[in-house]
């Protein structure tokens, strides 16, 4: 049964206030503050969401779970090398948005499971972008999972760096994943 309208539009709203206070506030951010930010009341953030772990994990998820739908629309895309940055584009701007990487440990089965439906949507992305000789024959949806965060990652070390910076990393990393001029690599893909 679905939820009501009024509690998946209460979901919705602390959803987005979460991830809005914790862009501004960090992960420590009070879930007072969250449940004001929606205009609800704490225990409406409770009744949704009994921990604040289990409000994170319902960001990740929401996250991930919109990452996947975007990896299997490109999947048809006409260019498969066009759809892959496309993809990757989308995923460092969500990075960018509201950096969740320092979460490590188990968010729980729905992540997990989450998790591993990207893994599979961003393989078949790959897969498709290398038969088509978009990316080199090495490159795998290990490697562009893993690759995803690089952007990011990079400019967070610059201080004082423009907030688009990370669109320059990512198009110097796209290039290296392109066959043209391509070298063997010297280690084999993570498994």
């Amino acid at each position: 049964m679905s939820p009501r309208a009024d509690a998946a539009r209460n979901r919705s709203l602390l959803l987005a206030a979460a991830v809005a206070e914790f862009a501004e506030h960090g992960v420590d951010a009070p879930v007072a503050a969250i449940a004001r930010r929606a205009g609800l009341g704490k225990g409406t953030v409770f009744r949704h969401f009994p921990t604040k772990d289990d409000l994170v994990a319902a960001i990740v998820c929401d996250r991930v779970t919109r990452l996947t739908a975007l990896a299997r629309d490109l999947g048809t895309a006409a260019d498969a090398g066009a759809a892959l940055l496309e993809f990757m584009t989308s995923a460092a701007r969500e990075r960018q948005r509201l950096d969740l990487s320092f979460l490590t440990g188990d968010l729980g089965s729905e992540v997990t499971s989450a998790q591993a439906e990207l893994s599979e949507a961003v393989t078949a992305l790959v897969d498709r972008a290398r038969e088509r000789g978009a990316v080199r024959d090495d490159v795998t949806g290990t490697d562009v999972l893993v690759l995803m965060c690089v952007p990011n990652d990079v400019v967070k070390h610059l201080p004082g760096a423009p907030a688009q910076l990370w669109e320059r990393y990512l198009a110097i990393l796209f290039d290296g994943l392109r066959p043209e001029g391509a070298h063997p690599l010297p280690q084999p893909p993570p498994a």
